[in-house]
């Protein structure tokens, strides 16, 4: 028994002497330090450690910077210990591997005590947190907290930012309030205040980060919680120059559930793009209510959006809508574009009536109205933003769209009025799951001449289209429409555009684009285009083809005897077409006469014509050559061989008269030298 004594003794002494003495202490701490190395990822050591028995001294440098103080008296038998710690962080920069975040910034500093056992313990402290005068105390019991109270004055928001690891986008003095006797989850009991003093936005962050532009700007919150088991009721304020916030109610945490009223007034909401996310400026009041649970959330909101009278109600389940209704009366469009940050295209009076009875992904259901009242389109805008060369005139619109939602369908009715053009749209149905879209429309354009801004050239009359449009993998637009006599059908496949035009009246064609009246037929022809390129061809045959009155053919007549207004032409036209550019060439041919031009070069552009045409009527040549504008184009006739050919007959027939027979055949051998 002494033996087994001894050696007890023994080996107690030799763990106080390997742990309890300066001698072990020198043993333990290469070891302890090489496990904060590892822990802290730094080159941390331990500047003093000294364990005793019944009482430590230990200082732990992580860096020059960062500093750790602990020292106390423990009991080994009972476990209770008292223990004074002090915490000089100076350079949190130095710690973002141990504390794992990047941005964390500042500096922090703590000091207190730690009094109790494992059962039961107390932490009392002070700290300077952002710069503040805070003070704690909590309890802890089998090493969970039961009670927290705590006091912070005046900390600097821009620092708690920074410790939080953001940018000061503000600054201002926080005073907080935090008075729990007990966190035990669902027995809570206590009590937050929060109120913040002189607070101002930095302007300067706020337009390095989000571009935003705002004014000086002052605020201040204030929150009043109670906690009471799993209830929390409470009364928060925000009040600043650019908007104010108040909400109160009851929430219960978990499960969740609601009874909270709210009123939200912004003066500016691009200020709240850090938060939102949404790149949108303007003024924006709304109030409402939130209320119910996970199962069925209600929330209200009556909102004065775009200076318009409006109501909305979403019921949510399982936090996702699940029902939507809104009603909304004279939205301002133009205000609603500057909201959005887009330009000023119009100025127009918007209703709205929503009533979606199921809101679920793939069980969508509902109806959908709109009604764009007293439209004015900024015409002045429209002409400079697309470089119009003439001004877009005085506009006016109205448009009403029916919307039906049924699972992954969406079909709308649209009909839109302006002075300008018609548009009617029976069925645009689009498709959720794979994003086609297929529309059939019908355009009714009054008086073409209105689209002069666009077109860059007066025409006669109106026109209409019919047709449809498909968008899938690929684009399809089909049109057709009945004009000049004929019938033009319009396939667009992607860039690829192929007109094919019936029974055209050419002279109903140039009339409606005003160009002289000088030949009537019947045109077949087709358009092969590429939008990309702007590139393509263009072939086409007459018939029945005769011209009106001219000096070309008056000439024709008086010399040559021949009347070709009474000629029936037939033939072919071709062009090039490279972009503005459209090279040309005409071939027409009657029983006696032929007109043909080759490379003839217009352009759509500048409006303007470089052509010569070469007549023959009945072997007598004339050559016409057009400069200059289409609609009015610089003529000049050249008549030499025509000239020639009649100056020789007169001669002849003079001579002839004179001379005899045989001798004015010689004469006219003669002059056919002369005039070759």
């Amino acid at each position: 028994m002494k033996f087994f004594i001894g050696m007890v003794f023994s080996l107690v002494v030799g763990i106080y002497v390997m742990i309890f003495t300066g001698f072990g202490n020198s043993l333990v701490q290469p070891s302890i330090e090489k496990k904060i190395q590892e822990y802290t990822s730094k080159e941390a050591h331990l500047s003093r450690f000294k364990l005793g028995i019944d009482s430590f001294s230990i200082v732990l440098e992580l860096d020059s910077q960062n500093i750790i103080y602990l020292n106390g008296n423990y009991s080994l038998v009972s476990q209770a210990f008292d223990v004074a710690y002090r915490m000089r962080l100076d350079n949190l920069d130095s710690l973002h591997k141990l504390i794992q975040n990047d941005d964390i910034k500042g500096k922090f500093y703590t000091t207190g005590h730690v009094k109790g056992d494992v059962d039961f313990m107390k932490i009392k402290g002070i700290s300077d947190v952002a710069n503040s005068n805070t003070s704690y105390q909590i309890e802890l019991t089998n090493l969970n907290p039961t009670s927290i109270i705590a006091k912070i004055k005046k900390a600097k928001l821009s620092q708690l930012l920074a410790l939080g690891g953001q940018k000061q986008y503000a600054d201002a003095d926080v005073d907080v309030i935090v008075n729990f006797k007990n966190i035990t989850p669902h027995k809570l009991d206590g009590d937050i205040k929060l109120a913040t003093r002189r607070g101002k936005l930095n302007t300067k962050v706020m337009k390095d980060d989000f571009n935003i532009t705002i004014p000086k700007t002052s605020f201040g919150i204030n929150l009043d919680a109670k906690l009471l088991d799993d209830d929390v009721d409470y009364i928060f304020n925000l009040k600043s120059n650019l908007a104010n916030l108040n909400s109160s109610g009851k929430i219960l945490p978990e499960p969740l559930k609601l009874d909270i009223k709210y009123n939200v007034n912004v003066a500016e909401l691009a200020v709240l793009k850090p938060i939102t996310g949404l790149d949108i400026r303007g003024i924006l009041r709304l109030n409402g209510i939130a209320k119910g649970n996970k199962d069925k959330l209600i929330v209200d909101a009556k909102t004065n959006l775009a200076s318009s009278k409006s109501k909305f109600q979403a019921i949510l389940k399982d936090f996702k809508p699940s029902s939507i209704q809104a009603k909304v009366k004279n939205l301002k469009i133009q205000k609603l574009l500057y909201m959005l940050k887009q330009p000023h295209y119009a100025d127009a009076l918007l209703d709205l009536n929503v009533n979606i009875t199921d809101a679920r992904e793939g069980n969508l259901k509902g109806k959908i109205v709109s009604n764009i009242k007293k439209g004015l389109v900024d015409a002045k805008f429209i002409t400079k933003e697309y470089k119009f060369k003439y001004n877009m005139p005085r506009t006016i619109f109205r448009a009403k769209t029916i919307t039906k939602l049924d699972k992954n369908l969406i079909d709308t009715y649209v009909n839109f009025n302006s002075n300008l053009v018609d548009v009617s749209m029976k069925k645009v149905r689009y498709n959720l799951v794979d994003s086609s879209l297929k529309s059939d429309f019908n355009i009714n354009i009054a008086k073409l001449d209105k689209l002069f801004f666009v077109t860059d050239r007066h025409m006669l009359g109106g026109i209409k289209i019919g047709g449809e449009i498909k968008k899938a993998k690929d684009l399809d637009f089909i049109a057709q429409t009945k004009t000049v006599g004929g019938k033009l059908n319009i396939n667009l496949h992607n860039d690829t555009l192929v007109v094919d035009a019936k029974n055209i009246n050419t002279l109903d064609l140039l009339r409606k684009l005003i160009y002289p009246e000088i030949f009537e037929a019947v045109l077949d022809a087709k358009i092969n285009y590429n939008l990309a390129t702007k590139k393509g061809k263009m072939s086409g045959d007459l018939i029945d083809g005769r011209f009106t009155s001219n000096s070309v053919f008056d000439l024709a007549k008086q010399y040559t005897k021949i009347n070709m207004y009474n000629e029936l032409f037939k033939g072919d036209i071709k062009a090039d077409i490279n972009q503005e550019n459209i090279l040309a060439s005409l071939n027409l041919l009657s029983k006696t006469s032929s007109i043909k031009t080759k490379n003839t070069k217009l352009n759509t552009k500048t409006n303007t014509i470089n052509s010569t045409i070469n007549i023959d009527a009945n072997h007598n040549l004339i050559a016409v050559k057009l400069s200059g504008k289409t609609n009015k184009p610089k003529v000049k006739i050249e008549a030499d061989e025509l000239l020639k050919s009649q100056v020789k007959k007169a001669i002849v027939k003079k001579l002839g008269d004179k001379l005899g027979d045989k001798l004015g055949g010689n004469v006219s051998n003669l002059l056919n030298t002369f005039f070759k």
